[in-house]
């Protein structure tokens, strides 16, 4: 669904030039989709109300320049994935994702983790995805639910951290 522009940003002759408003898309029309890393089924589809970590980041090291005082080099050392945070509301126990973070976390590493691939999808006002980021290998580390607070009337929120191998990000 296009968003509008507010009034302040309506005829400015800079703002998104080579893309017209009626195309920007609204960032709250989006589905998550997981599937075993390596298979070529269609992925499981669950529900998020907010999903963060879509980020490529470069480590650098500062190194000081022999007798030049006034800056510091950074040079870059490695590539870094960011970890996947998921949040919704509590839902059913038995969902297939449910299934996978418990027999990821609660064994303790008895057990093989299994990585799946985990899609976030962007969707047009069509529901048809737009975009779509692709973060391969992933598997739970960390599960929390919310504090619980009598005087506010919430619903009550689980996230789901999810680490990743890499991040495929759509051209």
């Amino acid at each position: 669904m296009p968003v509008a522009l507010p009034a302040w940003m309506q005829g400015s002759p800079n703002f998104m030039a080579d893309a017209p408003p009626a195309e920007m898309p609204a960032a709250f029309a989006f589905r998550v989709g997981f599937s075993r890393s390596g298979s070529s089924a269609s992925p499981v589809l669950t529900s998020f109300q907010e999903v963060s970590g879509l980020e490529h980041s470069l480590e650098t090291e500062d190194v000081t320049d022999g007798g030049e005082n006034r800056f510091v080099l950074q040079l870059p050392k490695q590539a870094r994935a960011r970890r996947l945070l998921l949040k919704r509301g509590l839902v059913d126990r038995g969902s297939p994702f449910v299934r996978w973070c418990k027999d990821s976390l609660e064994p303790g590493l008895s057990i093989p983790l299994v990585l799946n691939d985990v899609q976030v999808q962007l969707m047009d006002a069509e529901l048809n995805p737009l975009m779509v980021w692709t973060c391969s290998k992933a598997y739970p580390i960390r599960w929390t639910i919310n504090a619980f607070e009598s005087q506010r009337n919430e619903v009550a929120i689980e996230e789901i951290e999810l680490a990743y191998q890499s991040l495929v990000t759509p051209s």
